[in-house]
């Protein structure tokens, strides 16, 4: 790990190099005090989920100032300039306990002088002379508010008084007007229900008391319902009466229409009450009267008899305008006093009650009672002032070092834990202490192939907890083995809760590289072995399916008679002397490929055969460990940590020194014992003979191929053993005679 000193803004920070990459040191009270001046493009995450995390939700909540479910950048810079004010030294952020002496409150700061205040309070409230303040202590602080009468929010409920009259009220206050939760989970009233509850009752009365004697009796509302309905049509009666009295000549214009009539003949006239509601009341006349007895439009006839029987004289014929009108004015004051209701709300008490309710006036005694309450409000606001503090000095450095970088997850310790690490999964003789909390399986599994890691998903339960916990886990050591989808294993969360597992899916990526390496043998024998399965299985099923043809078949025919029967063709060798040739050859073509291999080997010596049986594992494997190498340098925990909700703002690669620390393999000490149900061997001198024999016969085959001729021990095979043929080539000389020499003369 290296260490680097680098300066942002006005302040200095500290760097270290881990999980290849540059990451900022938060290592004191100055550092957090100043966190701020942080560059956030230099934060390794900029988000992270409050739930799912091994970290307590409750300080989370507190951390999370807009409540939107995440944990951001803003929201740790705010944190902790909240905390450092309430302290006199930073450092003691870097504790992380979950206790907190209440000398080191800064206390020239409001908040510090504040929780100050708060924790003795409580502390002489707890009789405790410590001067260390807990979560416990909180809690236990908290639990009595919760169960008193007066907590400080404003609410009374039944038992916040002891007078019969004031729970009556309080009782019938909260059944008409509702009710709100008081800290203690009963619905209690507070001051603006108490206010609304006696206004109600003083209004309800006053209304009372104005009471309008209602002209029709107890069939008044519905005299004026009826009247309202009908208002409108029988004074639209009276004005058709008026212009036919003016304009005699047009009765028939202002009369029912013939022609709409006929418009809805033809069809289900019970559909069409709305046209007819249309129609004139009744039938025009020039007298403006109109006669009760004569039938009226059908729609309207129920409704205005009904009005009939109660208003007008049995036996009365003609109504005229003026008397139609006259029933309204009548009801007028009826009305406008039953317009003028007030205090609804509370009549479903009855007078009865609502006069007792005002005679024995409790308002002010139940305000009083609220007042009483409220007045505790600082107090128990200071509470839970106090619990935001300890949770938050408690879990907020663990935050930082998860947060700004990830210290805990890369710490040598194993005991130290990255607040995403959930917990350990033993599978296949191997321990995984690289496990995470998943909230969908298959979307999370969408995103994992680009980690590079080979990761199993699994479903857990546990007894006594509700639910299904689906968790991934990163196996980062050994051979895959018997890892297959189905297979069971157990997972232990850092609590210690046991839980089943199931494997339900798994994303493969290289282990390491010696299992890269076999890697492509594993799977030429996985293909060969299914293959053989499969041709096997293929050859079976026709087999069976012939046979079940043959025992249910019946012959159509009876069997010829073989006398009579043609003769067999015979055998016709040319017909398959084209296939005989054809495999021949075929088999010939290996031979010969087989003996050119078996003559390539024999003519190397032996380090050339050792060098070539290398050199073809070295092609089968090489590639494969290639690209396992690329991968393993790949490994990163941040796609893994993008799909859980994260936002990861630098990547996190994991080692292959650092991936051997999150997988345990099983270590067994070496033992010599005997298995009583083993098979029994062969005696020694059986072994020895085997061996001794085995090991002259491979002696003699290479002796036999001449790979010792090294040595002086020439093959006994004459193949091996030709002398070697000289040829001396005899250069001819041509002499060419001399051309004869003329004479001179």
């Amino acid at each position: 790990m290296a260490l680097i000193s680098r300066e942002s803004k006005n302040y200095k920070w500290d760097f270290e190099i881990i999980g290849g990459c540059s990451r900022v040191q938060v290592k004191s009270g100055e550092d957090i005090a100043h966190l701020e001046e942080l560059d956030p493009k230099m934060w390794t995450v900029l988000s992270c989920p409050v739930n799912g995390l091994e970290i307590d939700e409750k300080s989370l909540s507190f951390m999370d100032e807009d409540g939107d479910g995440k944990i951001r950048v803003h929201d740790v810079i705010n944190t902790s300039k909240w905390i450092v004010s309430a302290v006199k030294n930073p450092d003691l952020l870097l504790d992380g306990r979950d206790y907190f002496n209440i000398e080191n409150f800064n206390q020239e700061t409001e908040l510090g002088q504040k929780l100050y205040k708060c924790a003795k309070r409580i502390l002489e409230g707890l009789d405790k002379k410590a001067h260390d303040i807990s979560i416990l202590d909180i809690a236990d602080v908290t639990a009595i508010f919760a169960k008193t009468t007066f907590n400080g929010d404003g609410v009374i409920i039944d038992a916040s008084s002891e007078n019969a009259d004031e729970k009556a009220v309080i009782a019938s206050a909260i059944a008409v007007l509702g009710g709100v939760n008081d800290r203690s989970g009963v619905v209690g009233v507070n001051g603006e229900i108490i206010e609304n509850f006696y206004k109600a009752l003083s209004d309800y009365a006053a209304w009372q008391g104005a009471k309008v004697e209602a002209p029709y009796g107890d069939k008044t509302d519905k005299v004026m319902e009826l009247y309202n309905a009908l208002d409108a049509k029988v004074k639209d009666f009276f004005m058709r009466s008026k212009l036919a009295a003016f304009s005699p000549e047009s009765v028939a214009t202002l009369d029912v229409q013939n022609s709409r009539i006929d418009a809805i003949s033809g069809e289900n006239l019970t559909g069409k009450l709305d046209d007819i509601a249309t129609y004139p009341l009744a039938r025009v006349n020039k007298d403006q009267v109109l006669n009760m007895n004569d039938t009226l439009n059908p729609v309207w006839a129920p409704k205005f008899e009904e009005l009939k029987a109660i208003v007008f004289e049995s036996g009365k014929e003609k109504l005229t305008e003026a008397e139609w009108c006259e029933v309204g004015a009548k009801c007028a004051a009826y009305v406008a006093w039953k317009g003028a209701k007030a205090g609804e709300a509370v009549e479903s008490l009855g007078m009865e009650t609502i006069q007792k309710y005002l005679d024995r006036n409790k308002k002010e005694s139940l305000l009083a009672l609220v007042a009483k309450d409220a007045a505790l409000k600082d107090d128990v606001d200071n509470i839970a002032l106090m619990d935001k503090f300890l949770h938050i000095y408690k879990d907020f450095y663990r935050l930082l070092k998860n947060f700004i970088t990830f210290h805990d997850f890369y710490d040598k310790s194993k005991e130290t834990l990255a607040i995403f690490q959930s917990g350990r999964l033993i599978l296949d003789q191997r321990e995984c202490l690289f496990c995470m909390k998943v909230a969908d399986a298959g979307k999370h599994s969408a995103s994992a192939a680009a980690s590079g890691m080979y990761l199993v998903y699994c479903d857990c339960t546990a007894k006594g907890v509700a639910g299904k916990l689906q968790i991934m886990a990163a196996i980062t050591v050994g051979e895959i083995g018997d890892i297959v989808v189905g297979k069971n294993a157990i997972y232990y969360d850092n609590k210690g809760v046991e839980y089943d597992a199931v494997i339900t899916k798994v994303i493969d990526n290289p282990i390491s590289m010696s299992q890269a390496f076999w890697s492509p043998y594993r799977r030429i024998a996985q293909t060969v072995e299914g293959f053989i399965a499969k041709n096997a299985a293929d050859k079976d099923a026709k087999i069976m399916k012939d046979v079940t043809t043959k025992i249910n078949s019946t012959p159509t025919t009876p069997p010829a008679d073989p006398k009579g029967a043609a003769a067999a063709a015979p055998f016709d060798i040319g017909k398959f002397a084209g296939i005989f040739a054809a495999l021949g050859m075929a088999v010939g073509m290996i031979g010969s490929a087989l003996a050119s291999l078996v003559k390539g080997l024999v003519a190397l010596t032996w380090w050339q055969v050792i060098l070539t049986f290398l050199g073809c594992m070295l092609v089968i494997s090489g590639p494969a460990m290639v690209m396992a190498w690329m991968k393993l340098r790949r490994r990163n925990i941040a796609p893994l940590l993008n799909a859980n909700g994260w936002a990861i703002n630098a990547s996190s690669k994991i080692s292959i020194p650092f991936g051997e620390t999150l997988t345990n393999i099983a270590k067994f000490p070496t033992l010599n014992l005997k298995d009583p149900y083993a098979k029994k061997g062969i005696p020694a001198w059986k072994k020895w003979l085997i061996s001794i024999s085995s090991l002259v016969v491979v002696l003699a085959v290479l002796w036999i191929c001449n790979l010792f001729a090294w040595a002086k021990l020439p093959s006994p095979l004459p193949c091996f053993n030709k002398e070697e043929v000289k040829v001396e080539v005899v250069e001819e000389v041509v002499v060419e005679e001399a051309a004869p020499v003329e004479e001179v003369k």
